[in-house]
């Protein structure tokens, strides 16, 4: 049998993406020795352990990451300054701290200043998800074929990020190492932009008068089931992606204003070819996400 990777993984949260983790962990045996979680509310915990998500469900995070040679912070990004400040006491020395939140920038702004000395910080962002969320939403499957990103300070024991590299590819996923703000520019564009968008175009339709309310919904083409899905996910969450990576989301907000303006011009003077190109661009970008299986 293969040595596990970690004597004790600690989650902070189990919502989608840590029911996911503690699925993925638990089913084998080189992952963990032990897996232990937290969740916010005695609601969740208790869904938890009917559930049997891990082997044991502490009340706070402090109790939770005793003794773990890994804590993983699995809730809202914009929870983790007062979490890494509450945790700090009791993590053990060699413990490696890590994370999935959709920001880093604002992580290391938030996390760092509270990581104990001896303690290895690798923040951590799996592109992955669905609309769902809470400990029944995950499965251990969620991670397979998708990329994982890591962004470590400068001075990070190489040590530390092999293990948490090492834990993202056995959970299936495609490693890849980068720099805060740069995977925080990419991430505004892939992945916030869009739920912004959809959260837009979605309220846009319930401002309509209730007929056409009505028929939006009942008529509901694919194009606009597609940004209800993604307008579905936990609304908490994205509010602390969107202040938290404010500057980059703003940035390509702007860009798709611009570009946005100029398509609508287009259509209103009937430059055809204009539209077509467009519409020729988004067709080569969507076979490239398929041939790189992110589709």
């Amino acid at each position: 049998m293969a040595e596990p990777l970690f004597r004790r993984l600690a989650l902070i949260g189990v919502g989608l993406i840590g029911s996911s983790l503690a699925r993925f962990a638990r089913s084998r045996d080189d992952i963990a020795a032990e897996v232990v979680a937290t969740a916010r509310t005695a609601e969740t915990r208790e869904k938890v352990r009917r559930l049997r998500l891990v082997d044991h469900v502490y009340d706070t995070p402090v109790e939770t990451v005793a003794g773990a040679d890994c804590v993983v912070l699995c809730t809202p990004v914009g929870t983790f300054a007062d979490l890494a400040a509450a945790i700090a006491p009791g993590l053990a020395r060699d413990a490696i701290l890590t994370d999935v939140g959709s920001t880093k920038q604002s992580v290391i702004r938030d996390v760092g200043p509270y990581v104990p000395e001896g303690v290895h910080f690798v923040p951590g962002h799996p592109i992955a998800g669905t609309e769902h969320s809470g400990p029944e939403a995950g499965f251990a499957e969620l991670f397979h074929g998708r990329y994982a990103i890591l962004t470590p300070p400068p001075g990070t024991d190489a040590r530390a990020v092999e293990k948490v590299s090492e834990l993202w590819r056995r959970a299936g996923s495609i490693v890849e190492v980068m720099e805060p703000s740069h995977h925080d520019r990419v991430m505004a564009i892939v992945s916030h932009l869009p739920h912004l968008i959809a959260f837009t175009i979605c309220g846009t339709a319930d401002d309509l008068e209730n007929q056409s309310m009505k028929d939006v919904l009942r008529f509901a083409a694919s194009g606009f089931r597609d940004f209800t899905r993604i307008a579905a996910s936990d609304p908490v969450m994205w509010r602390d992606v969107f202040l938290n990576n404010r500057e980059a989301l703003l940035e390509m907000t702007q860009r798709f204003i611009e570009d946005m303006t100029a398509m609508a011009r287009a259509v209103r003077w009937g430059e055809a070819d204009y539209i077509v190109d467009k519409i020729e661009r988004g067709r080569r970008i969507r076979r490239d996400v398929i041939a790189l299986k992110q589709a």
